[in-house]
């Protein structure tokens, strides 16, 4: 079976599902980085251009629908960034052509005073033949896209920006951590993050069938994995609780029954239920999750899907309240720091409680 090539679903395409194919991300992203040492013209040793780090000159633009853009938003939340580096945040539904900023009066960014994120992206590359994702960071200068890969750029700011993170900052990506984390996260995100969409998207039953066996196959994994320690590596929040997270968080409210990934609900997973819940109600996790503006994203722009584009009243979120319980298998959310201050005012998302 011929595989498809089809863009993010938090891009601009048009199209998500191609008839008899298989859904194959599309993970080509402007790969330019920022760095403590970049200096704007010189490259790292895979050739990707290397910003400066600099406070007040970088725009991280959002959705809040977005689970890629989640990440990002969570990171930054955690390490104290946000006096650092501004945040923009899109609407939850886009067209053919780009994100918008219509949350925001007139519907102008107000610090990049553009419509559109797409304007960043022709801004320096006029011809760019590819979709408008989100996350993005974007040059307040020049009003220039710097980069929208997502998977590098959490990791920056976890690494590069430390000069700047806020005092008892947790260390999400620690040196003694890094290989266990990769190997998680590379099979989370092939089978999880990834995989919640090749079901979605699948072109026929047969590929619909053998990403949902995967799915479930690598959610019964972490089930197993996550019964006896509190996070995925280690004993404190890392980049691999922040990356798993995302999903888990859109499993019932959208991938449940618009993905079609209907073995179980999140709810029903016990272990993965509760874990979910003590990061959601952690600082820096459950604030940042709207769960309106991410029904109104899949249900509303995925028409291939959802063609009347009705958005569901539920499920009830009142249950991410709930105690977890998982305390008792130890750990320590941020290791030797403290949790974040509650969001600024302009960031905050509506409570559930």
């Amino acid at each position: 079976m011929n595989d498809s090539t089809v863009n993010d679903s938090e891009s601009t395409a048009g199209s998500y599902v191609t008839p008899g194919a298989e859904f194959t991300r599309d993970t080509n992203y402007i790969d330019d980085r920022i760095t403590a040492n970049g200096t704007g013209n010189g490259h790292d040793d895979d050739g990707r251009l290397l910003w400066p780090v600099e406070p007040d000159r970088y725009r991280l633009v959002v959705a809040r629908g977005c689970p890629w853009a989640n990440r990002a938003v969570i990171s930054r939340r955690l390490l104290g960034l946000e006096n650092v580096i501004s945040m923009g945040i899109a609407g939850p539904v886009h067209d053919k052509r780009s994100w918008s900023f219509d949350l925001d009066p007139d519907g102008l960014d107000p610090v990049l005073r553009i419509p559109r994120l797409q304007d960043a992206f022709l801004a320096r590359y006029p011809d760019y033949p590819r979709g408008i994702t989100v996350p993005a960071i974007v040059d307040v200068r020049t009003g220039h896209v710097v980069t929208n890969d997502f998977p590098q750029m959490t990791l920056d700011l976890a690494l590069e920006w430390t000069q700047y993170h806020r005092e008892g900052a947790p260390d999400l990506y620690p040196v003694d951590l890094r290989a266990e984390i990769d190997e998680v996260n590379s099979l989370v995100f092939s089978d999880v993050n990834n995989g919640v969409y090749r079901c979605g998207f699948a072109g026929s039953q047969r590929s619909y069938e053998r990403a949902y066996r995967t799915l479930f196959d690598r959610l019964d994994w972490l089930s197993e994995r996550l019964s006896t320690r509190r996070f995925l590596v280690g004993d404190t929040i890392t980049e691999a609780d922040i990356r798993l997270f995302t999903t888990l968080a859109r499993f019932d409210a959208v991938y449940h029954g618009h993905f079609k990934t209907n073995r179980q609900k999140l709810t029903e997973m016990p272990v993965l239920w509760a874990y979910a819940r003590d990061l959601f109600q952690t600082p820096g996790f459950g604030d940042t999750i709207d769960f309106e503006q991410i029904k109104q994203h899949y249900y509303i722009v995925q028409t291939d899907l959802n063609p009347t584009q009705i958005v569901p009243v539920g499920p009830d979120v009142s249950g991410w309240l709930e105690p977890s319980g998982r305390e008792d298998l130890g750990g320590r959310p941020f290791g030797d720091g403290t949790p974040p201050p509650a969001p600024i005012e302009a960031e905050r998302v509506p409570s559930i409680g």
